[in-house]
């Protein structure tokens, strides 16, 4: 029997309508706290992207690497208006993970 595995699709900024990173990630508490604490050496630690404004949560790795892959290309205001249809005041989802 498989099992089947959450995997997140997350996008992280540093302000609202700022730099946006879109990842993907099976322990999202474990991968926004890294981000947040710049353990993450590279782009999210470069440009101080601390902020969580968009999850979704898949059906196990395939899914969400696809989504992941998509998203990417998408138009940087596509990307805005889909973080704005969820949060339209660009809150730190970050609370709404952890308790």
């Amino acid at each position: 029997m498989t099992e089947v595995l959450d995997v997140f699709v997350y996008m992280m900024t540093n302000k609202p309508r700022g730099t946006l990173y879109i990842g993907v990630t099976n322990d999202l508490v474990r991968r926004v706290w890294e981000h947040k604490n710049h353990l993450c050496p590279g782009f999210t630690d470069r440009y101080n992207l601390e902020r969580l404004v968009f999850l979704e949560q898949h059906d196990g790795p395939s899914a969400a690497i696809q989504r992941e892959m998509n998203l990417k290309r998408w138009l940087r205001d596509w990307k805005i208006a889909l973080i704005e249809a969820h949060n339209s005041e660009w809150r730190d989802l970050w609370d709404d993970i952890t308790l």
